[in-house]
């Protein structure tokens, strides 16, 4: 079982930048992606970020340009960087990650406020 833990959500204003980590129970390099999805107010979940086991990173056009996933492999942690936010940015973000094509393991959310 691979637990997962966030941080570094806040409260930011329109246009500015906050970094999201995400640190894994066990060895990140066993893992075939890791990602991160958001959650906004009455909305269904959907994914922000990917980042597979050999460094490909994917993002839907909604986030592209403006936030980028990386790994540290060696901290088990994987990171969000974004930048440009917007009030629709607001959401609850997930980590997430799977072994095969299943997202298995999911960590706690941490609550991202975009707000003047």
């Amino acid at each position: 079982q691979v637990q997962l833990v966030e941080s570094g959500g806040g409260l930011v204003q329109p246009g500015g930048s906050l970094s999201l980590n995400c640190t894994a129970s066990t060895g990140i390099f066993s893992l075939s992606a890791m990602g991160w999805y958001r959650q906004p107010p009455g909305k269904q979940r959907e994914l922000v970020a990917i980042i597979t086991s050999g460094g490909y990173t994917s993002y839907p056009d909604s986030v592209k340009g403006r936030f980028t996933v990386s790994r540290d492999n060696a901290k088990n942690t994987i990171y969000l960087q974004m930048s440009g936010l917007k009030p629709e940015d607001t959401a609850i973000y997930y980590c997430a990650a799977r072994a095969g094509v299943e997202w298995n393991y999911w960590g706690q959310g941490t609550q991202v406020t975009v707000s003047s």
